[in-house]
């Protein structure tokens, strides 16, 4: 996957005139168009007073998990360590939470603004381990784009 070519439009969305969800929406369905095995793209923004993630715009498969503590599943694990976390093969974690029996890999990097992981970026797949350093490295671009509508 040729992530560099796919940076010039993230910088045009994040640009547009749209609101920010807007945005964000738009940025969730040019990426899980263009990389075939991103199923489903979506924003988790965080509650610091009650150590709770919140789901803001997303393309995908609903989920019931609008709502994560700091802590639980994979999302809520970045939520407390500040680090990106991939997961080759949910089956092979303890503490994922499933959201479709159709996920086999999630890839969630944290959200950083002005150095405070305000939410993250989180994509699951239907294949197992699809994500790569070059994903990583993608996303963390992605979210130094989206971090300049905060």
């Amino acid at each position: 996957m040729n992530f560099d070519s796919l940076k010039p439009q993230i910088k045009t969305l994040v640009s547009s005139e749209a609101t920010r969800d807007e945005k964000l929406l738009e940025v969730c369905k040019f990426l899980n168009q263009e990389v075939p095995y991103y199923n489903w793209v979506g924003f988790y923004f965080a509650n610091h007073e009650n150590k709770t993630l919140h789901l803001g715009p997303y393309v995908g498969a609903p989920t019931d998990h609008t709502v994560i503590p700091f802590g639980k599943g994979i999302c809520g694990q970045v939520a407390e360590s500040n680090e990106n976390f991939v997961v080759p093969d949910v089956k092979a974690q303890d503490n994922y939470i499933a959201c479709s029996f159709t996920v086999k890999s999630e890839i969630v990097i944290p959200l950083f603004v002005n150095g405070i992981n305000i939410g993250q970026i989180d994509i699951d797949s239907h294949e197992i381990d699809p994500f790569t350093e070059a994903d990583e490295r993608f996303l963390e671009f992605v979210n130094q784009e989206i971090a300049t509508l905060f």
